[in-house]
């Protein structure tokens, strides 16, 4: 008999019996149930299982954290119910059909981005080592490891390479992953990333280092004027030299009805998005209208002409002007004297209310637009706040329920996790069990907020959102890192502090967001 036996038993019984189970598989740590009806489950009373260390529920589904032993206790579960095992994707499908609207969408996102996680982790962490390695440091004399080590240019190298291959062909990864979302063909999804980024349309960045020339917008010369007249017709607004080196016309396409600017997509994710979606829907109408015998040449032929002339046509153009004005809107919010407080008073205190309903997954597209839109974001330092403010929250819980011994050690492994950024276990595991962590979470989280937001705080893109690495994204230049350092204090150590407080007012300790 397996050792997880009574516990799956139990499970079984708390979780509403075998005809309350739509679906269920599991993921590295937890049990994902899709319920007929989730009020007949007992969230505490599972939590109270020797083998449980908490539940939560998330885009419909109920889940059950067990740990590293997910697996065999799964097996066990299994056994013991009769229930047919099911995929991710078939507890995702079931779980999805009584979201509403707005949340189901929201889910297609986070199946966009979710996957890209690691490798956007991964390479905003490259590129913050070398923002490092690059700046001007006081005790190198104003120099910079770059400037005085060998060593550090090399690595500077493979920072550069990692990191610049990784948002440089960000569509690349954005069409790939929409493509597997939405059933195309993945190999034709990563083709048409490729075609967002291709040597034969402009570089987004030297687009955007055109379009915010101070000297071609003072003399009125506007991107298509460059593109058809060649950057040398300009060259005397810069003391005679030609900073942008275009051949003219060579980055236009003349249709004969008109004229377009053929722009690269480096960076940007809207426009790879759109175009994925579009690619799926081109190449299924021309699948199921396909004599099977020409499926295997014709249908990716036409598909990727199609999905190009409309994604050069209109999807691009669309996409990019929509993701201008969500920077903009953004920009309005967090850059307007006096508002910007306020914004930064909401979206600390709200951030983490939006884990647990997973709508924070959409920031991951605000944070990508922001970064290749103005070169950084003031978004994710918010995010990486929020984060250390629940790993300070957690860290505090470990302390008051020493006499616990299975909270203290979950309490110890989640703070590890939410140093590096993973904050669910601290969230589903310490902080929203006994509620009164999570408040004080929230509060340090807002006021950490508004300084990050009063020093104009900047990252360079998306990192490793912990107290550990986090300062490796944002700007070394200016006040950015300061800001930054005065704000991650605040967020954790006041959250430390708080939680001790809040324990002690048996009114901010009414139990789980969680049951």
């Amino acid at each position: 008999m397996s050792k997880y036996h009574n516990d799956a038993v139990k499970l079984l019984e708390l979780i509403g019996g075998k005809e309350n189970v739509a679906a269920v598989t599991h993921c590295a740590t937890r049990m994902r149930f899709s319920l007929a009806d989730e009020g007949k489950a007992s969230p505490k009373e599972i939590g109270q299982l020797d083998s449980v260390k908490g539940t939560f529920t998330n885009a419909g589904q109920f889940q059950v954290i067990v740990g590293n032993d997910v697996g065999d206790f799964y097996k066990e579960f299994i056994n013991v119910s009769g229930i047919q095992a099911a995929s991710k994707e078939d507890v995702k499908k079931a779980a999805m059909q009584k979201q509403p609207l707005l949340q189901r969408m929201v889910a297609h996102l986070a199946e966009i981005f979710v996957p890209l996680i690691p490798a956007l982790v991964a390479g905003g962490l490259m590129l913050g080592i070398g923002n490092f390695l690059q700046a001007n440091l006081p005790f190198l004399g104003g120099k910079s490891f770059k400037d005085v080590s060998e060593l550090a240019r090399v690595i500077l190298f493979f920072t550069d390479w990692i990191g610049g291959a990784v948002f440089g062909m960000l569509p690349v990864l954005v069409c790939w992953s929409t493509v597997r979302k939405f059933k195309g063909n993945e190999a034709l999804g990563i083709v048409l990333g490729l075609m967002l980024v291709a040597g034969t349309m402009l570089n987004a960045y030297v687009y955007g280092d055109i379009s915010s020339s101070k000297e071609l917008a003072g003399a009125g010369v506007h991107l298509k004027d460059i593109l058809i007249n060649g950057s040398a017709k300009y060259a005397n607004l810069f003391g005679g030299k030609d900073p942008f080196n275009i051949e003219a016309g060579k980055h236009v396409l003349n249709l004969g009805f008109t004229q377009l600017m053929l722009v690269g997509y480096q960076a940007q994710v809207l426009p790879a998005m759109f175009a994925g979606i579009a690619l799926c829907y081109i190449e299924s109408f021309f699948n199921k209208r396909t004599p099977e015998v020409l499926k295997l040449v014709w249908v990716p032929f036409i598909t990727l002409i199609v999905t190009g002339f409309l994604t050069i046509l209109f999807i691009g153009p669309f996409a990019r002007t929509l993701g201008e004005w969500l920077v903009a809107i953004f920009a309005f919010l967090f850059k307007t004297p006096g508002l910007k407080y306020v914004g930064a008073l909401l979206f600390g205190s709200t951030y983490a209310p939006l884990v647990i309903t997973g709508l924070h997954h959409t920031f991951i597209a605000v944070d990508l637009q922001l970064a290749a839109a103005s070169g950084g974001t003031f978004i994710w330092p918010l995010i990486a706040l929020s984060n250390m403010a629940q790993s300070g929250a957690v860290f505090a819980t470990y302390f008051i329920y020493k006499q616990d011994k299975k909270q203290e050690s979950v309490s110890l492994s989640s703070t590890v996790s939410a140093c590096f950024g993973i904050t669910e276990p601290a969230l589903f595991g310490a902080n929203l069990k006994y509620m009164y962590p999570f408040y004080a979470a929230i509060t340090a989280s807002a006021l950490a907020a508004v300084i990050s937001t009063g020093f104009n705080v900047l990252a360079n893109g998306i990192g490793v959102g912990g107290i550990a690495l986090a300062f490796l994204s944002i700007k070394f230049e200016g006040a950015h890192q300061l800001g930054f350092w005065l704000a991650s204090i605040v967020a954790f150590g006041l959250a430390f502090v708080l939680t001790f407080v809040f324990s002690k007012n048996p009114k901010l300790n009414k139990g789980s967001l969680t049951k």
